[in-house]
């Protein structure tokens, strides 16, 4: 495997830890290390590992089938429940990830409005879709005033840049002002309403109302990227907002553990999938997908997630971002957590955040950033090379107590050999 791994996000020097298994909020290692997982495979575990629910329910399907060319009763169930729950949501097509959803929501729009250019906000992650991909990760030295518009993998053809208006993330004014002189070749703007790469802090109600006013103005259709951010609530993160996009793109915890994503939306935008009157305005298809394991599992956890249980976890993430705090005050180290919801992220700096450039790190930053992570790995704590963690349901306070307590430790011996 090139570099040794088959995906990037894992990888830490001088070698990734390589896991045996999992169960509830904890992860065991191939050496038998146990370990809090804060990660939870990037937000898609919100149940955590292993849930004895969700494995009966897949176990039961296994000798059943595992893929058909055939569609599923349980795909009609599960996406019955995500129309049910979001307002905005009139129908579903699935995938099989995160990166599928965003960029069949794309090539939705652009098949709706016969345009060819979307907007997205500077340093937002929306998956290895080149276009979501613009300005992924801008530096100071290639920032400019209004965002350039940059390549994140070698080799992106220029097309693809000139394909795309980037916009500053919390500047309504800014914002609006760069959507609205691409006038009518904009199909779509792409939103996310706190994107953690960018430094989890939420999007001001000012900024979502700007920037959905400039494209209903202009004729775009405005898309919103939920694969996070649908753990906020019961009705996702648009719900907590006010927001009622055309288009949703969704994945990670609604696949219960698995392989999973979706498209969903205004039943009118919805109608470039249908190929019941000829060949669609934007075909789609995929060998998994909507295969009834992802189903089963994601129709097990969902079910499971109840206004309730939502709550509880808004609560246990509140609790988490108050000890972390008090941890980081207790250390003496010039940091701080922002985040939302279920959602925590640590920052090694005290400068106010408000977007991608206000909280990208200097490389001492982010060098003390991984420096931290890995001391907690060895204290038995899970987080993300980019001091991320994203909370389940097994977890318990003890366990975000035990984890403020390393961390407290952690930054004031960073503190004192920095």
């Amino acid at each position: 495997m090139p570099g040794g791994i088959t995906r990037v996000a894992p990888w830490q020097e001088p070698f990734p830890v390589y896991a045996r298994s999992g169960s509830g909020a904890r992860v065991t290692d191939v050496d038998g290390v146990v370990y809090v997982d804060f990660i939870n495979n990037f937000a898609s575990l919100i149940h955590g590992h292993a849930h004895p629910r969700i494995v009966e329910a897949v176990a039961r399907q296994l000798p059943l089938g595992t893929a058909f060319t055939l569609p599923t009763e349980t795909e009609v169930a599960l996406a019955e429940l995500l129309c049910e729950r979001v307002p905005s949501f009139d129908q579903a097509r699935f995938c099989n990830s995160g990166t599928e959803a965003v960029m069949m929501a794309v090539k939705a729009a652009r098949s709706f409005t016969n345009r060819p250019k979307i907007a997205k906000i500077e340093g937002a992650y929306h998956g290895m879709y080149d276009y979501v991909e613009v300005s992924l990760d801008s530096a100071p030295e290639n920032w400019g005033n209004d965002p350039n518009r940059l390549a994140y993998a070698c080799g992106t053809p220029q097309g693809v840049l000139d394909d795309v208006a980037v916009i500053p993330f919390n500047e309504p004014e800014t914002a609006a002002r760069i959507i609205e002189a691409h006038g009518d070749e904009i199909a779509a703007v792409l939103i996310d309403l706190m994107p953690v790469y960018t430094g989890a802090v939420p999007a001001t109600r000012a900024y979502l109302q700007s920037i959905v006013t400039s494209a209903r103005r202009i004729g775009a259709l405005v898309i919103l990227d939920e694969v996070v951010s649908l753990r906020l609530g019961p009705q996702g993160g648009q719900g907590l907002f006010g927001l009622s996009p055309d288009l949703t793109a969704v994945a990670k915890i609604i696949g219960g553990g698995f392989p999973i994503g979706a498209v969903c939306g205004r039943a009118e935008v919805m109608a470039v999938f249908d190929q019941r009157h000829g060949k669609p305005r934007m075909p789609s298809s995929g060998t998994f997908t909507a295969n009834p394991v992802s189903m089963t599992a994601g129709l097990v956890a969902m079910r499971m997630l109840t206004p309730e249980v939502f709550a509880a976890l808004d609560e246990m993430g509140a609790y988490a971002r108050g000890v972390i705090a008090e941890a980081i005050a207790a250390s003496g180290y010039p940091a701080q957590v922002t985040g939302i919801g279920s959602i925590f992220k640590i920052h090694m700096h005290t400068r106010p955040i408000s977007d991608y450039r206000s909280a990208y790190a200097t490389a001492a930053e982010d060098q003390a950033m991984h420096h931290l992570q890995q001391r907690l790995l060895t204290r038995g704590y899970l987080i993300s090379t980019k001091a991320m963690g994203f909370l389940s349901t097994p977890m318990v306070r003890a366990d975000l107590d035990g984890f403020a307590a390393a961390l407290r430790e952690e930054l004031a011996a960073t503190g004192r050999c920095s």
